[in-house]
């Protein structure tokens, strides 16, 4: 998924107004207002914090992703009219910030409501654009967003905070068992593992893992960027995948760059194996459990396979 932070806002703008147009034709915002099937109206930029939020609220919340598509990329989204007008109406909302999907507040700030609760998810964690914003990636700040959304539903419907914790416990519990089972299984069997990535979705997951990660920040975030990283960061990547420093290399298979493309093909011939990610849920429709398991589990057998090779 290529990268390119310079995009022309003024047809942002233009739909933003426009949902607010129509809105106030149709008697104002109904952020303050519950869905029409009585349940708590929540908006989520991305379908993974969706797919967390719709598990969280059960029966009491109807949820209503804006990006679901595998092959779309958050930076570079160009919301439609539709989009604007979803957003206008949530009673609820959660976007990712740390400048990875500006259009979504953009949006919410073009069609302001006194009623409708905002997560931004780098606003909680406390980062700011430049910082990693693939926390997704992060079970320590999935934790806090769980725990942030189950607060915001209880406020919002505090006639079923009850329901909302028992929904939280379930989640972790139960939902989120084979997930949280494979990291401590990857940290127990190959902590302080030295592996390589070809961009930044993995340095927000491998510390949580304890592997090393050995590939220069610089090219992981020029990669994630879509911009080129410098010779130096090039020849220190290359020199890790041929001298093997690195015992498994981690691709997101949606952003196969010539770059990574050719460090790949470098892993290959080195018997290096290799595990991928990706950016977006995948396939479309799955559970944020199922995709970062299925993630997990990949990254698990190519580590038991580098050990198997010494």
């Amino acid at each position: 998924m290529p990268r390119s932070r310079a995009r022309a806002s003024a047809a942002l703008l233009i739909l933003a107004a426009l949902a607010a147009a129509l809105l106030a034709g149709c008697g104002g915002s109904s952020s303050s207002a519950t869905s029409s099937s009585g349940k708590l109206n929540v908006v989520a930029a991305e379908d993974f914090w969706g797919s967390i939020a719709e598990q969280l609220g059960g029966d009491q919340v109807e949820v209503t992703n804006i990006i679901t598509n595998p092959a779309a990329d958050p930076h570079d989204y160009e919301p439609t009219s539709e989009d604007a007008r979803t957003m206008a109406g949530a009673q609820m909302a959660i976007v990712n910030g740390i400048g990875y999907d500006p259009w979504a507040s953009k949006l919410l700030a073009a069609n302001p409501s006194s009623g409708r609760t905002v997560l931004t998810v780098g606003d909680l964690l406390g980062l700011k654009e430049g910082d990693n914003p693939h926390q997704w990636s992060s079970p320590a700040s999935v934790q806090k967003v769980i725990e942030q959304i189950t607060n915001d539903y209880k406020q919002a419907d505090p006639g079923h905070a009850s329901y909302f914790d028992a929904q939280q416990h379930r989640f972790e519990t139960v939902g989120l068992a084979r997930y949280h089972g494979l990291i401590s299984q990857i940290r127990s069997r190959h902590a302080g593992t030295p592996v390589g990535a070809s961009e930044s979705i993995f340095a927000a997951l491998a510390p949580s893992l304890s592997l090393k990660l050995l590939t220069p920040t610089g090219f992981l975030d020029s990669i994630s960027e879509g911009t080129d990283p410098t010779p130096a960061d090039k020849a220190t990547t290359d020199s890790q995948i041929a001298d093997k420093q690195i015992k498994v290399w981690v691709y997101n298979s949606q952003n196969a760059t010539p770059d990574v493309q050719r460090l790949n093909d470098a892993a290959k011939a080195a018997g290096i194996p290799i595990a991928t990610v990706t950016e977006t849920m995948t396939p479309e429709g799955a559970s944020f459990q199922a995709w970062q398991s299925r993630e997990l589990e990949g990254l698990a057998a190519a580590l038991a396979k580098a050990s198997e090779g010494g």
